[in-house]
């Protein structure tokens, strides 16, 4: 009975967990240009990094509750995107 109770009483902390996100969701930081790199704020997560159908690069930020894809910005706050030629470019 001990046992079942055990069982029952950590099942519900599953649900705590952070999600995980699949090997082909994101993109290793080996991928991520330099110039997106050289651009990108401190304290992101470049070794997690995608880019999105929005022409924006996303990163994987991993919070105290939960992780979440946030848009990867410049020191000055603008999301870093690239432009229709392809190049790397800052908005705003």
């Amino acid at each position: 009975m001990t046992r079942t109770i055990a069982l029952f009483a950590l099942v519900p902390l599953g649900a705590c967990s952070a999600p995980m996100m699949g090997a082909g969701d994101v993109s290793p930081a080996a991928k991520v240009p330099a110039e997106v790199a050289a651009l990108a704020a401190p304290h992101q997560n470049l070794q997690e990094v995608r880019l999105l159908d929005d022409g924006c690069y996303w990163y994987r930020h991993d919070g105290p509750v939960e992780s979440t894809m946030l848009p990867l910005r410049t020191a000055s706050g603008s999301p870093i995107c690239v432009r229709r030629d392809s190049a790397p470019a800052s908005a705003g």
